[in-house]
């Protein structure tokens, strides 16, 4: 009964109700502007809200963390620029829709799959915190080292036409995420005597790059071509739209709550693994993955927003930030005299419950955030392109600068997008070469603390056959590297063509 009056507290004080929804306001429309994550946001609200009293500055952050995430969609499918590098997967299909004029059944989906995806991580949160929390704990610097490889060879369902362009561009990614300084050994790698570089490459600038600047290259070729008129009449999806969905809905929320709640993962991770597992195992989508696949939106916006329960599991109940976000806001916890960790439960049960009951409130102002201001926002679509191209120029310089605020971030930004005009052109993919970048410090990290833990690399490959969890991540990255292959897929092709002979009874 006094768990359910905690539960209460948000519900029932218009403060803490009117603060989650300015931050949630606030969010989703920081979360469409590329460079301003949530991360930053909620850094700066840490100072803000240091003197406020404890439950309003929770409430605040939580608001604007679950509306950043989501709002990252919505310059991902309007410009293909991903506000966030969770909203990359994102972009792949929902970019693709607004290109047909259904910018607006896209935006109405994403809302509707992010609010479900933040409410059933909300509910891993509060029924299996503890669960969660111990079974993200078995992972070793092993088990980190194959979740960062299985990443790598999702390249082939990042709209690759060729796995080796794929894992080429992948692999380019993660020299560049070499860049800096060597996090061990403090020595400089790749910097030539620049001192800049000493900071390595922020992968949100190469994202932004990449992703916008070389889009608006690329249209400058067919800047003639008038846009094409959106669609939005319909923007709220219906219930057969959604419960058609319900499966990979649910998979997808399992995965982003997991991924979450491994310390270091978050959301970017689980969107891009659940996007890859949609491709996979969804059968007979409407149109093929990669050309605007609503299932290419469903699965990354219920895991991006699935992740952030699951960040706050081991948050909690350990005391360990399950991502970025959360690792702010458990110092500012600190600040404000409290203590996360496993004896949370017994001395501030009203903390983890305010915390539980801010996340519904915000997932609810989602529904009405989310969906309002979309026929506004597609009209950003329809720009003309001596218009449109230059605003995205534009938002892609302010982005870049407003992560660091260092004037060399636009010149790298400039540079990706140069080098993703001529990776598209000679086409060759851009996002495995933002997913190596994501992953390089999760791949070397682990792979280098695995090394010293099982004393070389015979013990860290030894090691994965003696633990059960590491031999099924490393027969699941065997796996996908087989279906990756020609002869797989020419096996797969016979055997769908011999089905549909079967079923039209030739």
């Amino acid at each position: 009964m006094e768990n359910l009056q905690y539960l209460l507290i948000t519900f029932t004080d218009p403060m803490l109700l009117l603060l989650v929804a300015v931050g949630c306001f606030a969010g989703v429309y920081i979360g469409a502007i590329p460079g301003l994550s949530a991360v930053m946001a909620v850094s700066l609200l840490v100072s803000f809200t240091y003197g406020w009293e404890t439950y309003s500055a929770i409430a605040l952050m939580i608001g604007i963390f679950v509306g950043t995430v989501y709002g990252g969609s919505r310059s991902a499918i309007l410009l293909n620029i991903p506000g966030a590098p969770a909203a990359v997967a994102t972009s792949l299909d929902g970019y693709p829709m607004a290109l047909k004029g259904e910018a607006g059944r896209a935006m109405g989906i994403a809302t509707t799959q992010s609010v479900i995806g933040t409410l059933l991580g909300i509910a891993a949160l509060a029924f299996c915190a503890p669960l969660v929390a111990k079974f993200a704990m078995n992972f070793s610097s092993v088990d980190y080292l194959l979740l960062g490889l299985m990443g790598m060879m999702m390249v082939g369902s990042l709209n690759c036409k060729s796995i080796f362009r794929g894992l080429l561009t992948a692999a380019l990614g993660v020299l560049l995420g070499t860049v800096g300084m060597d996090t061990m050994t403090a020595v400089p790698r790749f910097t030539f005597g620049i001192s800049y570089l000493n900071a390595g490459v922020d992968y949100v600038v190469a994202m932004i790059g990449f992703f916008g600047v070389s889009e608006a290259l690329i249209q400058i070729r067919s800047k003639d071509v008038k846009a094409v008129k959106q669609k939005v009449d319909k923007i709220i999806p219906s219930w057969d739209t959604i419960l058609k969905y319900v499966p990979l809905t649910v998979r997808s929320s399992v995965v982003g709550a997991v991924v979450g709640a491994l310390p270091g993962a978050g959301g970017d991770i689980a969107a891009l693994l659940t996007y890859d597992q949609a491709k996979r195992t969804v059968k007979n989508p409407e149109v093929p993955f990669g050309e605007g696949a609503v299932e290419g939106i469903v699965a990354p916006e219920v895991a991006n927003n699935a992740a952030i329960g699951g960040a706050f599991i081991p948050m909690l109940t350990l005391g360990i930030p399950g991502d970025a976000v959360t690792a702010v806001m458990l110092g500012a916890l600190t600040i404000h005299g409290l203590k996360p960790g496993p004896n949370l439960m017994n001395t501030t049960p009203d903390l983890f419950y305010l915390i539980v009951s801010c996340l519904v409130v915000a997932s609810i102002c989602l529904v009405f955030f989310g969906l309002t201001g979309v026929k506004i926002f597609t009209k950003i679509v329809e720009l003309p392109k001596g218009i449109l191209l230059p605003l995205i120029i534009i938002l892609s310089v302010v982005g870049s600068y407003a992560i660091n605020k260092n004037l060399y971030d636009i010149f790298w930004m400039l540079g990706f997008g140069v080098l993703g005009y001529f990776m598209k052109h000679f086409e060759y993919p851009v996002a495995p070469c933002v997913l190596g970048i994501i992953l390089t410090s999760l791949l070397e990290e682990n792979y280098r603390r695995g090394i010293v833990l099982k004393e070389g690399v015979l013990g860290l490959a030894g090691s994965i056959f003696t633990s059960p969890l590491s031999l099924i991540l490393f027969l699941l990255i065997v796996f996908m590297f087989a279906t990756q292959t020609k002869p797989y897929k020419r096996w797969k092709g016979k055997r769908n063509e011999a089905k549909q002979k079967k079923k039209a009874g030739v």
